[in-house]
């Protein structure tokens, strides 16, 4: 198999794409080591830091969410694989001066051993730091632990509420609790149609026949969905995830939501935003009001073609954070 990529040297990928964001970004972001990304303007310490970690690979994501109202720093792994420990553990140190650092980690194997690794190193130090766990994938179905469940694209809108939540003064132990709140009513549903391949070495992750998609299928191709099924139109595939959603999240008529079509990489605006219609006017013909959107590529996962549909209840606290400044290099206020 031929892999057509602009890339140069497989084995330098990460440190050249952060070299290449932070050049971009000047006035948002800078690099403090070869993979963390942190702001180019810091947040004043009497504020609580937010730092993330993750792999790679998954671009706008994570590093293009750090900046002023949101990510205090990003740590960077290879291509879809955690950072260590020991680099988690720096760019917690680098904000141990702070009111206090709150860890955000997606739920995947590695990152969840490394952010823990890190998180009890520097609570041993005595940095104040305390931790949350996002896990919004229903995949595995609404009534499986939250620990079964994958952390998905509705990172992003936990990033917002609570990069928001520090730049408003909030206390940490304030910020951890809206972030649980607003984390366990969150929902997301992913529907692949082509997985990616990876890009240091060309083969796919993982493979589905042409006539086929899969709802459920992990970022990485991971199973706990449907299983492939025929290919249906945009308004099926839409409803069908919309459906699953809304109980997902509790929602009922008379609540308002925010609803989010990130696309994986591969899938086109146009089909994105058939998708975000028909979601839209489902929850519209229950009563169900959407008061914060977004329809974009947020995580992808290189060329896979599909959609994380993400459903979570806002109320109006969390839609003033949403609506709040910011002004990270793929998050700006509009």
């Amino acid at each position: 198999m031929v892999m057509k990529k602009f890339i140069n040297d497989p084995a330098n990928l990460t440190p050249e794409l952060l070299e290449g964001l932070v050049l971009a970004y000047p006035g948002k972001v800078k690099l403090i080591s070869e993979r963390i990304v942190v702001r180019a303007k810091p947040k004043s310490k009497d504020k609580v830091a937010i730092v993330t970690l993750g792999g790679s690979g998954h671009e706008p994501a994570l590093t293009g969410y750090v900046g002023d109202g949101m990510l205090d720093a990003s740590v960077t792994g290879d291509i879809f694989a955690a950072p260590g420990a020991p680099l988690v553990l720096e760019a917690l140190r680098k904000f141990k001066d702070h009111a206090g650092v709150l860890l955000v980690i997606l739920n995947h194997e590695g990152d969840v051993m490394n952010g823990n690794m890190a998180f009890d190193m520097a609570v041993k130090e005595g940095i104040k730091v305390k931790k949350v766990l996002t896990c919004e994938d229903i995949a595995p179905g609404i009534a499986s632990p939250r620990e079964d469940r994958r952390g998905l694209g509705g990172v992003m809108l936990l990033y917002k509420v609570v990069g928001a939540a520090a730049e408003a003064g909030k206390s940490l132990d304030e910020i951890v609790a809206l972030a649980e709140r607003f984390n366990e009513k969150m929902a997301t549903l992913a529907v692949t149609m082509k997985t990616a391949t990876h890009p240091q070495s060309g083969q796919y992750i993982a493979t589905l026949p042409d006539d086929k998609m899969e709802i459920g299928m992990g970022q990485h191709g991971e199973g706990g969905g449907t299983g492939p099924q025929p290919m249906a139109s945009a308004d099926v595939v839409a409803e069908t995830m919309i459906e699953k959603l809304i109980p997902a999240t509790g929602a009922k008529t008379g609540d308002t939501v925010t609803l989010v079509i990130n696309g994986s990489g591969a899938t086109t605006l146009m089909e994105m935003l058939i998708v975000f219609r028909k979601a839209f006017k489902v929850l519209e013909s229950k009563g169900i009001k959407v008061v914060y959107s977004r329809c974009e590529e947020m995580l992808t996962v290189q060329e896979a073609a599909g959609f994380q549909m993400i459903l979570a209840p806002t109320d109006e606290e969390q839609l003033g954070y949403f609506n709040a400044p910011s002004d990270a290099p793929y998050w700006v206020s509009r």
